[in-house]
């Protein structure tokens, strides 16, 4: 029997953890994009803590916006916050804007893939 540390690594068994230097890339650059429908909001059906730990960038009507709490990329719409306004549950109002959005991984460098609709 091998150690606990045993893990499958493309169909062979190795006593080696997995890393990111065994990993396989994606064979195909332009499909690292963000997902079409995000949110911050732990609470969120779309809340992804890994996604968002890598940081994404929005593009909504051509300007970079840092303040987005949801966004939709096919349905053309962000969210954001309205001012400082809290609802009685204690969670920040949002309004949604209506428009074209453009999204990306910040951590791709210059020129990452941008998914947009």
């Amino acid at each position: 029997m091998t150690s606990g540390l045993a893990t499958l690594n493309a169909g062979r068994m190795t006593d080696e953890p997995e890393t990111a230097a065994n990993a396989v890339p994606p064979a195909d650059p332009a499909a690292d994009v963000p997902p079409d429908h995000l949110a911050i909001n732990p609470r969120s059906p779309h809340f992804d803590a890994d996604t968002l730990q890598r940081g994404i960038g929005i593009r909504f009507k051509g300007a970079v916006r840092t303040n987005v709490e949801e966004y939709c990329i096919s349905e053309g719409w962000i969210r954001v916050q309205a001012g400082k306004t809290m609802d009685r549950k204690g969670q920040p109002l949002t309004l949604k804007l209506n428009g074209p959005v453009e999204a990306w991984y910040e951590d791709l460098g210059e020129n990452p893939p941008v998914a947009k609709a």
